[in-house]
């Protein structure tokens, strides 16, 4: 397992490192010890899976507010997605900039959000799922997030969302303190 520092104070690539052989291969997707020397948060409280069926569906920007802030590992299990985290966290260098990856099921890596920051995905393709580890248990009323194509953060989206929540693209502006 390979840990990719981003341009997101916290947020990391998580590459595998295959071991093959004529059967096909063995890797390692998580180490609580190896996050644990790198900084991040090792704690799983929660994993969820997030199925979309439709190209160009995005979901996000979602995030919990604090004492709930949580971590998430998110890995694309099937299809294609944009995946990003906005880092808005006001002590951060890296506050208000942004990184994406582009996370597939060939590739298996996954990407690393810390807590504080919120996280989107645009689904490159049909029939996409995702799979998360959280740290941190839901709590609906900590639930928020920002809109999407807020021009504070300049998202470089590769293409229009096609299909997308009322809820998310209603969410608010982010204003910045």
């Amino acid at each position: 397992m390979i840990l990719r520092a981003t341009g997101v104070s916290g947020a990391f690539v998580v590459e595998i490192e295959r071991i093959a052989d004529e059967r096909g291969f063995f890797a390692r997707t998580f180490s609580a010890d190896e996050f644990r020397r790198s900084g991040l948060e090792p704690a799983v409280l929660e994993c969820s899976i997030a199925y979309n069926r439709s190209r160009a569906t995005l979901r996000g920007l979602h995030y919990q507010t604090s004492p709930h802030a949580e971590a998430k590992l998110v890995r694309c299990t099937r299809g294609a997605v944009f995946d990003v985290a906005v880092d808005l966290r006001a002590d951060s260098p890296t506050h208000l900039k942004w990184h994406a990856e582009v996370l597939d099921a060939d590739t298996r890596s996954a990407f690393y959000i810390p807590p504080g920051c919120a996280h989107g995905y645009l689904t490159l393709g049909p029939d996409t799922e995702l799979a998360y580890q959280i740290s941190h248990g839901y709590v609906p009323e900590a639930a928020s997030g920002v809109r999407w194509n807020d021009p504070l953060f300049r998202i470089a989206w590769p293409e229009t969302p096609q299909v997308i929540a009322e809820r998310d693209a209603t969410f608010p502006d982010h204003v910045a303190a």
